[in-house]
């Protein structure tokens, strides 16, 4: 039998044009509530409605997007509910992630999540967010993987795009690099000692103040939405 193997070298127009997109909703290029006119992104994008139609419904799977009726898609509202739920998942997943980490830990991982901690950090000082974004998302991959943890990993990887999202918010947040930095490495050290008691509490103080931000932050947008209109 021939090798099936496929090689690709590059991504797809549509692979591209859906990292575009993506990006523009979680970097908020995109508000909340915004009607998405296919005529309109396509002109933007530089790419055809097929395409701007296949992207958009694949967004509404990541929950980025949602159709409202005689409306159309529109760029998904962050609700607080749904929001607190998000946070409270990441909690449950990402602290047993940590404890796990810590139980399997090796200088090898400890110097991987380290390096990738550095470039976050170096990212935060240039104000560089999306780049923040990027490492931010292959720590938690990173840390997943330490942990032995892939069913868990795949799980995170479906809300990845609405966690990004908020991460955008939290990120933008006066004084968050350095508070953030602190939380991180806690639980990296507590990694580095293999306690895995410790490491579930950074990682859960570490969420739970993310999730105090993000709320914070949605609820000063609702209220100038409010003055607003």
């Amino acid at each position: 039998m021939s090798d099936l193997k496929v090689v690709r070298e590059t991504k797809t127009l549509r692979e591209l044009t859906l990292d575009k997109l993506r990006d523009a909703i979680v970097q908020g290029y995109f508000k909340p509530g915004v009607r998405l006119v296919e005529r309109t992104l396509c002109d933007e994008l530089g790419v055809s409605r097929t395409i701007v139609r296949e992207v958009l419904r694949h967004l509404e799977t990541e929950g980025l997007v949602e159709v409202i009726a005689r409306q159309g898609p529109v760029v998904a509202q962050l609700n607080p509910a749904q929001v607190s739920e998000i946070y409270e998942l990441r909690g449950l997943l990402e602290a047993n992630a940590a404890r796990a980490c810590a139980e399997h830990s090796t200088p090898e991982l400890v110097k991987q999540l380290r390096d990738i901690r550095k470039k976050i950090e170096a990212a935060f000082k240039a104000g560089d967010l999306p780049t923040v974004l990027a490492f931010t998302e292959r720590f938690y991959e990173a840390l997943f993987e330490g942990a032995q943890r892939t069913v868990s990993l795949a799980v995170v990887k479906t809300l990845n795009a609405r966690i990004n999202r908020l991460r955008a918010l939290t990120i933008a947040t006066p004084g968050r690099s350095a508070e953030s930095n602190r939380e991180m490495n806690k639980m990296l050290d507590a990694i580095e000692r293999r306690d895995g008691d410790a490491a579930f509490a950074a990682s859960i103080a570490h969420i739970g103040r993310t999730a105090e931000l993000a709320l914070a932050a949605l609820a000063q947008r609702s209220e100038e939405g409010a003055a607003e209109a």
